[in-house]
């Protein structure tokens, strides 16, 4: 997204036209030179060169508050884009750190890489028949990967597995402290 919004110049046009109108108002006044300045001819451009000269100053001071909010807005969102990329940063860090650490920890089993890819398949959570699918692969050969993954890790079974991985791998050290 461009930092500098385009605002159409039309608008922006109406300012100096008004305060045209204005001056040509005075102008007129002064090359009338009324005796009677009560009069309604005079009070109408009286009025006109007044209502001109407001209506002027109005949008002037508007858009001039709106471009200190723009400003002010677009500072925000940049700050606010900062902190996104740090935080998606720090994010990205902490999966890579996890994947590491996952992949340290198959690798300590000994696992094949088709077991490391129905153990992790297994940790997000899909079933045999759905491991099964995505791999082109046998319900019962995904069995067999899954019971050598609990074999060679020494856990129970699915649930020791992401209970495995929740409370060893996946907690901050914080949370780990605190606990």
């Amino acid at each position: 997204m461009s930092k500098e919004l385009e605002v159409s110049s039309v608008p922006r046009l109406l300012v100096p036209l008004l305060l045209l109108i204005a001056a040509a108002g005075v102008v007129d006044l002064w090359f009338d030179s009324p005796e009677i300045w009560w009069s309604p001819h005079v009070m109408t451009d009286v009025f006109l060169v007044v209502l001109s000269f407001a209506t002027a100053l109005y949008l002037w001071m508007g858009w001039r508050h709106t471009d200190r909010a723009l400003a002010r807005m677009m500072e925000a969102l940049d700050e606010q884009q900062e902190e996104r990329d740090l935080w998606r940063k720090r994010t990205e860090d902490l999966l890579s750190g996890l994947g590491e650490a996952t992949e340290e920890l198959f690798m300590g089993w000994t696992l094949t890489p088709t077991e490391r890819e129905t153990a992790l398949l297994l940790l997000k959570g899909h079933s045999h028949k759905r491991i099964a699918q995505m791999t082109d692969r046998s319900e019962r050969t995904v069995r067999q990967h899954a019971v050598a993954v609990y074999r060679k890790s020494g856990l129970g079974g699915r649930a020791a597995l992401s209970a495995f991985f929740l409370e060893h791998l996946m907690l901050p050290e914080a949370i780990e402290e605190s606990a």
